[in-house]
């Protein structure tokens, strides 16, 4: 299970998408998920598949990579699914016990479940094709206006690239840790709610601990290396739109004009 979670993780490729410049894909990520929560009929959400499909083929990440992703989460789309499917007013279509099935609900729990699958891999696309440095120059780029108004930009995006840095390998050191402590007789898999919450217990306080060592190695090697922030920083590869670049963002608009085009008329 722990091996499915690709939150965090960059596949290395030659694709499109490997060599835009990061501000393209974090705008190109929160249009997706603008126009994702905006669609609200079955021809606004084939035009958010088949665009996704799309980046998907030019990405050269395997399909099956990322809806490995989907694997760990199952539990909350089924429940997220019957709470809108089961508790949602309506006409009612079918009634069982204290339950009874509307047609709001039922068209709530196909778009919940059908939005939260697509903003997975939606989302994961940006992570899988972008390096934590890159995330973190363009976020800091993106957001550079907020400098003006006192915002810590680049401790945000230092924070979120060390975040997402962390978590491939937060995963392996439970991975380990997990099967030392069933090599010593632990069970993970048996029993009710309660005694698997207790039997977490040997493997959330060496985690703990573990992530805790790590954080303070990490702080020891920032100030061994004098770092203080990124006043006057100066970065090796500073980010510069090219014409494919621009061919992106050219691609961006027109999808937008024609989602909503579609979503005005409709």
């Amino acid at each position: 299970m722990l091996r499915e979670i690709t939150l965090g993780q960059y596949y290395p490729a030659e694709s499109v998408l490997h060599s835009l410049d990061p501000r393209v894909k974090l705008f190109s990520t929160l249009v997706f998920i603008i126009t994702l929560f905006s669609a609200d009929n079955v021809i606004l959400f084939a035009i958010v598949l088949v665009t996704l499909f799309g980046i998907i083929k030019l990405s050269h990440v395997p399909f099956s990579f990322m809806v490995k992703g989907l694997r760990s989460i199952i539990v909350l789309l089924v429940i997220a699914g019957l709470f809108n499917l089961l508790l949602t007013p309506g006409r009612t279509l079918v009634s069982f016990w204290i339950f009874s099935i509307s047609d709001v609900g039922l068209k709530n729990a196909v778009l919940m479940t059908s939005r939260m699958v697509l903003l997975i891999v939606g989302t994961s696309i940006m992570t899988l094709t972008t390096t934590p440095n890159q995330l973190t120059d363009g976020l800091e780029k993106s957001l550079g206006f907020l400098k003006k108004l006192n915002v810590p930009v680049h401790e945000i995006a230092m924070m979120m690239s060390i975040a997402l840095r962390f978590i491939p390998i937060l995963i392996e050191e439970t991975d380990k840790i997990m099967k030392a402590q069933m090599a010593r007789g632990a069970d993970f898999e048996t029993g009710g709610l309660i005694k698997k919450a207790k039997n977490m217990v040997p493997l959330l306080v060496p985690l703990f601990v573990s992530a805790f060592r790590r954080a303070n190695d990490l702080s020891y090697a920032m100030e061994a290396r004098c770092y203080n922030g990124g006043e006057g920083r100066t970065k090796m590869r500073p980010l510069k739109y090219g014409s494919l670049d621009q061919r992106a963002y050219i691609c961006i608009v027109s999808y937008i004009i024609i989602f909503y085009a579609v979503k005005v008329v409709l």
